[in-house]
């Protein structure tokens, strides 16, 4: 709530301090100009010492994920008397439009001017909500006011499970005698700071909310085994949670539950219990399949995710890391299938939205949900479920290569999650089963927004009706559509494990992430890229995407990348999607089979789904290596047990491109069809309807009248 006298135009202020170290570097000091206001109760009226305000320009947030925290460039901590003040050079860019927002414990959250948040740093979905103002800090200011709200009184629980442990779990009530139906959040992040903010909303709504912190963090007790318990295991710790939620008198008997990223893989983790009362979920951006989308992707160790993320969990997490999942490189029905909620699909009898994006680090287990609940679930699910794919990764891509900030968000209707809640739990018919399933971004030349993709498409089911085409490996680096020739043909390289390729963004949480130039890894010399000729006209691919590779080793093992990438006209290789194959799991993630040195074998690495539109004059590229680390781990070559190699040998790699070999990235088109015949224009130049290669396979089987061999061309796309 604003509260201030003098209004500075309705805009925003910035932080001193670091803000000022890290953005005055190399400017030339101009005029020093100063942004103040102050913090207090709305109830009381009293001063909010010791309350954090955090500044960030607009000009710097790219896209994230709507769940995803802005970043925050600088904050400021208000005095005794509840001022703050900033104080910066008028040389710094991007004064014109600053959020500014409270980070204040016991209190709402605020972000100017009078918008509530939820937990201490507002999300990509908070600061495009109306009423948030963009301040203008160009000159000296003061009256950025903030009266904050109570946070909304709780009771806290401790709620013992069947093995004596006990999870602290606090209950907001509305206003009214109740019974309510019940809104479950269960978090890793300390439920007295996550989401706090929401709360006053959903009492509002109708609904009780019951949040909890996951076993082993914060309040509760043991230690946190990464979400091993929150499932249908030994300990059942969700399920167990709304059993007890079920008993108490101001739960009517119907539960649902919400979140994203952790708190996605929580509510994952409970659906698979299958608990009693569960009448709905909106899952964002969570792993079902703990093996191959958090740990081992394609047999290789996830490496910057697992132990990035379980080192901000302490000491036990990640020791149970080390010990137990590392310890288990193979994927088994005991303890992986445990861990994989796709193995319950077909138990699940409620709806449930998945929501997700292109360059999120656990998007297949969104789409694998949807998919395999959609169409092999129970009465209640199949046919129910709701698919929602935008164009981010897991939180702010950092490549500086951002789609139009009025696309990232998908359109109100299926962003509001409220609609999803009060029609299964409530019984209002908000029309959300009156729109399509699945909701998904088209991505597209972020230089001309106006052109192909940069748009939203529905579909009635996923994956979406496309013709598969190989794009094919050819000698000196062409890729194309048309099927190689030579009766040998190959390209080898040698990658050395102690200098691995870097990574460069990607479905990632930390680091780099997100579409990302590739150019500076691309001239490696252990890196070998397929590119095609510039596209005539826009070439438009949805779903999974395949590499089927041909290639040899000198070594026992090692690991096979690719990476597919948008070159624009200027040369940027924009990372699109990448996958890994660790050649021990080449034929099942179950058990391991070293190669014979300098055999050839047949690899399918999975760079999982995307949807993207390429533009005309932009080229389609390929790349192939051995490494992409610190996003997978290093594969040592020598064919010893996973993490417990003694010494590292280069390996001698050699990728095949041959009639009997035809490498190829299989990508599923969409379009253009200009002359609407089923076949894309990409493989079928003479466009009658016949796949150019098909006609060529043909038509040089056969003799004609004469003897001699037909023969059409089949230039490269």
């Amino acid at each position: 709530m604003y509260a201030g006298s003098t209004r500075v135009a309705k805009t925003l202020t910035i932080v001193a301090g670091a803000f000022l170290t890290v953005f005055l570097h190399g400017w030339t000091m101009a005029v020093t100009i100063t942004l103040s206001g102050t913090v207090t109760n709305e109830n009381t009226g009293e001063p909010v010492n010791a309350s954090n305000i955090g500044f960030t320009r607009v000009t710097i947030l790219g896209s994230g994920a709507p769940d995803a925290p802005i970043p925050v460039e600088a904050t400021q901590t208000t005095d005794s008397s509840g001022r703050y003040q900033l104080q910066v050079s008028d040389a710094l860019p991007g004064l014109d439009r600053i959020l500014v927002f409270t980070r204040s414990s016991g209190f709402v959250n605020e972000l100017y001017d009078n918008v509530q948040f939820s937990g201490e740093t507002p999300t990509y979905s908070d600061v495009q909500r109306s009423g948030v103002v963009a301040v203008d800090f160009r000159h000296s200011g003061s009256g950025i006011d903030f009266a904050l709200k109570a946070a909304p009184a709780k009771t806290t629980y401790m709620v013992r499970m069947s093995d004596g442990v006990r999870l602290a779990t606090d209950v907001y009530l509305p206003v009214g005698t109740g019974p309510w139906p019940v809104a479950l959040y269960r978090t890793p992040y300390d439920k007295n700071t996550d989401g706090t903010a929401s709360w006053p909303g959903w009492n509002r709504g109708g609904y009780a909310v019951v949040t909890q912190d996951c076993r082993g963090c914060f309040g509760s007790e043991d230690i946190f085994r990464l979400y091993y318990d929150c499932g249908w295991g030994k300990n059942k710790d969700g399920y167990e949670t709304v059993l007890w939620i079920l008993a108490q008198p101001w739960c009517n008997g119907k539960v649902c539950t919400f979140g994203g990223s952790a708190r996605g893989i929580t509510q994952n983790r409970l659906a698979g219990s299958i608990p009693p009362a569960l009448v709905c979920q909106y899952i964002s951006t969570g792993a079902s399949d703990m093996y191959a989308e958090t740990t081992f992707q394609g047999g290789a160790f996830r490496k910057r995710l697992a132990e990035g993320w379980c080192s901000g969990r302490g000491s036990a997490s990640r020791e149970y890391l080390e010990t137990t999942f590392k310890a288990k490189p193979n994927y088994d029905d005991a303890y992986w299938g445990s861990m994989n909620f796709e193995t319950r699909h077909y138990l699940v009898n409620w709806p449930i939205v998945n929501r997700g994006g292109w360059y999120d680090i656990f998007l297949q287990g969104t789409i694998n949900n949807f998919v395999g609940i959609q169409h092999n679930g129970q009465p209640g699910a199949h046919g129910k479920q709701k698919l929602i794919i935008e164009p981010y990764g897991h939180g702010q891509g950092d490549g500086g290569f951002y789609w139009h900030p009025e696309c990232t968000n998908p359109p109100a209707k299926y962003a509001d999650q409220q609609r999803w809640f009060d029609y299964w739990v409530r019984g209002v018919n908000t029309g959300v089963m009156d729109e399509p399933p699945v909701c998904y971004y088209v991505l597209g030349d972020v230089d001309h927004p106006d052109g192909p993709g940069n748009e939203w498409r529905f579909a009635n089911d996923w994956p979406v009706p496309a013709t598969e085409i190989p794009f094919y490996f050819h000698k000196g680096g062409l890729l194309s559509t048309a099927l190689p020739t030579e009766s040998s043909s190959h390209t080898t390289y040698v990658y050395d494990p102690t200098n691995p390729v870097p990574s460069l963004g990607g479905a990632e949480l930390g680091g780099t992430k997100g579409p990302y130039d590739q150019r500076p890894v691309e001239s490696r010399s252990d890196v070998i890229v397929f590119t095609t000729p510039p596209l005539p006209s826009y070439v438009e691919i949805t779903g999974k995407v395949l590499v089927h590779l041909y290639a040899s080793s000198s070594a026992l093992d090692t690991d096979f990348t690719a990476k597919l990438c948008d070159v624009y006209p200027d040369g940027r290789s924009m990372l699109v999607c990448d996958g890994i194959i660790r050649a021990r799991h080449r034929n099942s993630m179950r058990y391991e089979e070293l190669m014979v040195p300098g055999t050839i074998y047949e690899f399918e690495i999975d760079l999982w789904e995307t949807c993207i539109a390429f533009n005309a004059g932009h080229r389609i590229r390929v790349t192939i290596s051995s490494s992409n680390y610190d996003r997978f781990d290093i594969n040592p070559n020598t064919g010893e047990p996973f993490n417990k190699h003694t010494h590292t040998v280069p390996a001698t790699n050699t990728i095949y491109h041959d009639v009997s070999h035809p490498s190829h990235i299989l990508l599923r088109v969409t379009s253009p069809d200009s002359n609407r015949d089923g076949m894309p224009d990409v493989t079928d130049r003479d466009k009658n309807g016949l796949p150019d290669d098909f006609e060529w396979l043909i038509m040089n089987l056969g003799l004609n009248r004469s003897g001699q061999r037909h023969k059409i061309s089949r230039g490269a796309p």
